[in-house]
């Protein structure tokens, strides 16, 4: 047995030897990742050339974070998949020159292959990760909005198939953001664009319908809601400024690099915020048919968004800082400039007119009453848009063509809606009365309801008691007729009443909400708001008289009807809610009520004209409750404090 185990003992040393490999330490950085042997060729090595990598003998910034050389990898994965694809693609084309393919052809994919084929491709100087790609070169902007289409060209010339292409190729763009808080680097983030010269194949005949197809919207759309018992909803309710809403439409939005986080941030958390009843009547429309189609369209809507999208950022989530502030008012600049030159112009009104209804009404969303940021009044916006309105005649087009097609203008629908609330905030009549009375006499719809929430009709009441608050600001009318005035809009108002048992909580047995439902209750809302702002027209109205305290009571138990919390409906009855307040003593059960709607909402309470709402009531009721303590009894009006503060907010 000495013999043998001797044998043994002198081979082992061998057969080590012969498993130990000496590991080059000078290779490529791209070749060691991969884990294949390097030829270590000067400047760069075989293998990187055929397949179109980066080589890297310097070590790169990636090689120490094992997160950053996973992504490296698989980087290079697909570099490598693409170039072999199109090797193999140009191969196919090569051989099959002349003759159709067979029946049994099928496409090549990138599971295809494997790293033992030949490399014939030459490295792209159009890749950021080939060697020749100048790195110091700016990037253009449009890099970042490219769309591939993953499908493959036609392979043949043959007479009968379609010509075929030259090469397809593919550019990778990586980009990578660092965010800064007070200069300290904080959060890094490294994206891929991929570029492709890819084509769709042509299109092909569609397939025969069948009125089965159409159940769905048969069922569901047209025939009613199977879970509240309403009525269907009309999806195609308004015209809109971009066309007709198209289900397909996908928005191409350029930005630069350093808004696009602006831009995310504006669709993920604002977007939302803006719209929430049109949301409710037509799920979706509020992103697809109002706001996509104009950033994709309009330079000057997609800045004021970015501007509205700061302001956001900022006090939702305490950033301080010139770099934030610096973003919001190079965006207000940039709106304001562009809507100046469009002015100069005299071209693009829907598109001026769509902006600068965007630059009123987004604010409203959005920011705290402490802001401090110089900006326009939004009054002097509207009367910008006031002049486009007509120069569009838009309300020519309410009164007569409405009647007919019953789609009234998305545009002008919002500017009633910012004209009827937004002169009481003022003091004057609405730019557009006379066209609103004219159509509460015909009775035909401007779309408010759909848009906001409340009945167009009660809307309309509310202007005719805007025009009488102007009248009597102005003493251009005698005590008697502002009573007779008074008592006649009463009336009306009486007229709007439903029963009582028809307002109920808006949700349906499955918990969803109904539309209609949730439209009587806030247009119950905006009528006792309607109520108690004209009874506060009375000549000597004290909030004590009780008659005022019975409304405002009523107003408060009504308000159990509206859904509450951060996704309730609080922020869309925000001008009913200061009516109100302003009119509440401070025994009135509305107090504690805005207080436990204010902790529902939670931070949300804070922000945009429900914050700034809160803020106004709690100054009025400073004073009032100090004129009350005193025994002067004198009634404290929002408007005035307001003034006193230099406040110019909408509360809408």
């Amino acid at each position: 047995m000495a013999g043998p185990k001797t044998a043994s003992t002198k081979a082992s040393p061998t057969k080590a030897a012969a498993k130990m490999h000496r590991r080059s330490r000078s290779g490529c950085f791209t070749c060691r990742l991969r884990r294949k042997k390097c030829d270590e060729g000067k400047n760069q090595c075989k293998a990187c050339k055929h397949l179109g990598l980066k080589c890297e003998y310097k070590r790169p910034m990636w090689w120490s974070n094992n997160e950053q050389r996973k992504q490296q990898k698989e980087t290079i994965k697909n570099i490598i998949k693409r170039t072999k694809l199109t090797e193999k693609t140009a191969q196919i084309g090569t051989s099959c020159a002349g003759t159709p393919p067979g029946l049994s052809h099928s496409l090549p994919t990138s599971a295809t292959y494997s790293e033992a084929t030949a490399h014939t491709r030459a490295p792209s100087i159009e890749s950021q990760h080939s060697p020749g790609y100048e790195f110091n070169q700016p990037l253009s902007h449009d890099y970042y909005d490219y769309h591939p289409h993953i499908a493959s060209p036609p392979y043949d010339t043959n007479a009968h198939y379609q010509p075929f292409p030259s090469t397809p190729y593919e550019v990778d763009i990586k980009t990578e953001r660092q965010m800064f808080v007070n200069d300290i680097p904080t959060r890094r983030d490294s994206t891929i664009s991929t570029f492709s010269t890819y084509q769709p194949p042509p299109p092909q005949p569609p397939l025969p319908s069948f009125p089965e197809d159409d159940w769905i919207n048969e069922n569901i759309y047209n025939t009613g809601d199977m879970f509240s018992g309403e009525e269907g909803l009309d999806l195609d309710f308004f015209d809109f400024s971009h066309g007709n809403p198209q289900a397909s439409q996908q928005a191409l939005i350029q930005v630069d690099d350093c808004d696009r986080p602006l831009l995310d941030h504006f669709i993920d958390n604002v977007l939302r915020l803006i719209f929430p009843i049109l949301e409710v009547n037509q799920h979706g429309s509020a992103r697809s048919d109002v706001i996509l189609p104009a950033l994709e369209s309009n330079r000057c809507y997609l800045h004021c968004c970015l501007s509205v999208s700061a302001i956001h950022l900022k006090s939702t989530r305490g950033l301080q800082g010139e770099q934030i502030d610096n973003d919001i008012l190079r965006h207000r600049c940039a709106t304001i400039t562009e809507l100046c030159g469009a002015l100069n112009n005299d071209s693009n009104h829907l598109q001026i007119l769509e902006a600068t209804l965007g630059m009123i009404f987004f604010q409203c969303s959005v920011g705290r009453p402490s802001d401090a940021l110089p900006d326009v009044p939004w009054h002097a916006h509207f009367e910008a848009a006031t002049s486009l309105v007509r120069k569009l005649e838009l309300p020519h087009a309410m009164v007569h063509d409405n009647n007919a097609r019953m789609h009234p203008p998305f545009n002008m629908t919002l500017a009633s809606w910012i004209d009827i609330l937004g002169a009481t905030m003022l003091g004057r009549s609405p730019q557009f009365a006379d066209t609103y009375r004219e159509k509460n006499q015909s009775g035909s719809t401007s779309g408010l309801c759909e848009l906001m929430g409340c009945e167009d009709s009660m809307m309309y009441l509310i202007s005719e008691i805007a025009c009488l608050d102007a009248l009597k600001s102005s003493n251009g009318i005698s005590d008697i007729q502002l009573c007779q005035l008074i008592e006649s809009l009463g009336k009306s108002l009486d007229t709007t009443e439903v029963p009582p048992e028809m307002l109920t909580l808006p949700y349906s047995s499955t918990g969803a909400i109904r539309p209609r439902q949730l439209s009587r209750n806030m247009t119950a809302i905006f009528r006792l708001a309607a109520r108690i702002y004209l009874c506060s027209l009375v000549p000597r109205a004290s909030k004590g008289d009780p008659s005022m305290i019975s409304l405002v009571d009523r107003f408060t138990r009504s308000l159990s009807l509206i859904p509450h919390g951060p996704d309730g409906f609080d922020r869309s009855i925000v001008w009913p809610l200061l009516i109100a307040g302003s009119q509440s003593t401070s025994r009135s059960i509305f107090r504690q009520e805005l207080v436990a709607r204010m902790a529902s909402l939670g931070e949300h309470a804070e922000f945009g004209s429900f914050g700034r709402m809160v803020r106004l009531l709690q100054e009025v009721w400073c004073q009032s409750d100090e004129a009350d303590r005193a025994g002067s009894g004198q009634n404290v009006h929002w408007r005035d404090v307001m003034q006193q503060k230099g406040w110019d907010f909408l509360l809408i």
